[in-house]
């Protein structure tokens, strides 16, 4: 048996964790600032199965690593005008 087979087997023996950080804090579309979970998938965990708690894991995953990407996006834009911002002390762009 493979060990990526052997580590599949393996983790059905134990219970999956919540993937709760202690934030606890919804955000303007519902999901958990923490966790990325909603708040069915918060209220439900302990009662729904471990293969749909793989599939709320994986949507959680998918929710921060969009909303890292929209975060960066907007930190590039915003050093993007900053940089485009001048000093008083700086000469017009025109009269260069």
């Amino acid at each position: 048996m493979t060990d990526l087979k052997a580590q599949s087997k393996q983790l059905e023996f134990f219970e999956i964790p919540s993937p709760c950080v202690g934030v606890c804090e919804s955000g303007p579309r519902g999901f958990c600032k923490g966790c990325y979970r909603s708040r069915d998938e918060r209220l439900y965990w302990l009662k729904v199965d471990d293969a749909t708690k793989r599939k709320i894991i994986s949507a959680c995953v998918r929710r921060k690593n969009a909303f890292m990407a929209k975060l960066r996006k907007a930190q590039a834009q915003k050093g993007e005008e900053a940089a485009q911002q001048f000093s008083l002390f700086d000469e017009p762009p025109e009269s260069r």
